[in-house]
């Protein structure tokens, strides 16, 4: 092997500066002199060709123009996680490393002066300082001498090993299981190879709760191998890693708490129910993972699923979702507590954002934080009795009815609204006053123009005035109050419309608006006290 060449270079990870990529190939190349690398990029455009050089195909390469030739004195095969942490953090053997003004170096927030920095056992004392440590993009790619890192750093807890040359899970397992208490890493952007058959569980996550895998090329079937070995893991990040299907997990993952699938083009919707019984998941996060509906088969609408017990948090932004009737069946979660849905084509099929945000908070019973808003007591009436409204005039359509005896609205209208029923029995069926056809909100015909007469007091003038339609009783009856100065007593409004034939209607209760009673303009409200 050339010199600077390690005897393993075929699949190690290797940086060209910013490029990064892994060893193919190591040899001669056709007619030219020395020794060469055939390296395959990432970024495929870094690249000039698919591995084959005049006719010979020395490797191959996923991309048609992802590889190409380098020298070995241009590549980067990286260094030890030891001497990345002391290069990061100033504690290498370097005498002319600048420690910042006053000879200090900041680990974490707090700032640590140092004196005699040339003595071995002050750099160590430092080191076992270290408990949240930082090595991205060190060109870290091995774990160094045997019980090195135990020795130098016994007190590390969490580390970020991210955008590193690690080409192997193995070199993740043995800077790990030197370190006693390690409860958090990142190894995110390390294209590595993982064990593909059932291989001996190491200790060396035995306290790991934080494992972030994001961009990592690890299969689904890969993360179980592994996640033997995960006992006490928490949350789980294992985005941007081309999983398409999943596989039900087997007394393993059973204390996870998040996972985090997005970026991921899944197969179908499906897939979800093959991780549904993690008995401990609180967050799913399924951003950008192409499903296009969600389905519980396992029960009917108003019943709650035996899937996701424990789910509370549930992120399904930016697919395709099309349907309502996945938001419908959102509502079988029996914890589901906060959602974000937004970037989704259903949420094309309402004009009206804040429409928009009232139909999902219907439609969803426990729901109290939508797109990181929270949702207030008063937002979730209004939600619940504006969707009671707008659906009334389909329900009476379907077979509904005020009379529980005749109420039997069809099961085509109960698929599409399965909430409508729990809504009429906490508020009661829409009364007729309130199943007028929406219409436009515009100034004019909001306000009401409605003559006021006193048939009691004939020595009070009839008074025109122009009112809100949504303006309530309660609200009328203070406007009265004042115009006609009536002192304290309790009014009793009534309205005549030509429309009723010389019949009173009693405007009765306070808290409904105008519209409520189906007053129009031209009619005329009635004041006795």
């Amino acid at each position: 092997m050339a010199a600077g060449v390690p005897p393993d270079a075929v699949g190690r990870r290797v940086a060209c500066g910013t490029d990064y990529g892994t060893v193919r190939y190591v040899g001669s190349v056709s007619s030219t002199a020395g020794i060469w690398l055939g390296v395959e990029w990432d970024d495929p455009q870094r690249g000039k060709h698919d591995g084959s050089y005049e006719g010979t195909q020395y490797f191959k390469c996923r991309h048609p123009k992802g590889g190409s030739f380098v020298r070995p004195n241009k590549a980067n095969f990286g260094v030890d996680f030891l001497t990345a942490v002391k290069d990061r953090y100033g504690l290498n053997d370097k005498q002319d490393v600048a420690y910042g003004t006053g000879n200090t170096v900041v680990f974490g927030t707090k700032a640590v002066e140092f004196v005699g920095m040339d003595s071995v056992a002050e750099q160590q004392r430092q080191l076992n300082k270290l408990v949240d440590i930082s090595v991205r993009e060190c060109a870290v790619s091995h774990a160094g001498q045997e019980e090195e890192i135990s020795r130098t750093c016994a007190n590390m807890r969490h580390i970020n090993l991210s955008k590193n040359l690690i080409s192997s899970w193995e070199t993740v397992i043995t800077i790990a299981s030197q370190i006693q208490n390690l409860e958090t890493i990142n190894v995110s952007e390390n294209k590595m190879r993982f064990p593909s058959t059932s291989t001996s569980i190491s200790s060396a996550f035995s306290k790991l709760k934080i494992l972030a895998l994001n961009q990592t090329q690890i299969t689904w079937t890969e993360v179980l191998l592994c996640a033997q070995g995960w006992p006490v893991l928490e949350e789980l990040y294992l985005s941007s890693n081309n999983i398409t299907v999943l596989e039900r997990p087997d007394k393993i993952l059973e204390t996870l708490k998040l996972l985090d699938l997005s970026d991921n083009q899944l197969l179908d919707g499906n897939q979800l129910h093959l991780i549904a019984q993690l008995p401990r998941l609180e967050q799913l996060i399924l951003r950008n993972t192409g499903i296009s509906s969600i389905h519980f088969p396992d029960v009917a609408f108003g019943c709650k699923t035996k899937m996701f017990p424990s789910l509370k948090r549930l992120a399904i932004n930016d697919n395709k979702i099309s349907q309502w009737s996945s938001i419908n069946e959102l509502d079988k979660l029996p914890s589901l507590r906060a959602l974000q849905c937004s970037n989704n084509p259903f949420m094309g099929t309402e004009k009206n954002p804040e429409t928009l945000i009232q139909l999902i908070i219907a439609k969803i019973s426990q729901l109290e934080v939508l797109n990181n808003c929270e949702i207030l007591p008063a937002e979730r009436r209004g939600a619940e009795l504006d969707y009671r409204k707008i659906f009334g005039k389909d329900w009476l359509e379907a077979g509904g009815h005020w009379n529980p005896e005749k109420n039997k609205p069809s099961e085509e209208f109960l698929a599409a609204h399965p909430r409508y029923p729990a809504l009429c029995l906490k508020y009661g069926p829409p009364e007729e006053g309130e199943l007028k056809a929406r219409q436009p909100l515009t100034l004019k015909n909001q306000l009401l123009t409605l003559t006021i007469k006193c048939p009691e007091k004939p020595e009070q003038k009839p008074v025109e005035k122009k009112l809100p339609e949504s303006m309530t009783i309660q609200k009328v009856k203070g406007l009265l109050y004042r115009l006609f100065k009536i002192p304290g007593s309790e009014l009793k409004l009534s309205y005549e419309s030509s429309k009723l034939e010389g019949k009173e209607v009693e405007l009765d209760n306070d808290l409904k608006p105008l519209q409520f009673y189906s007053i129009e303009s031209g009619d005329c409200v009635l004041v006795r006290w």
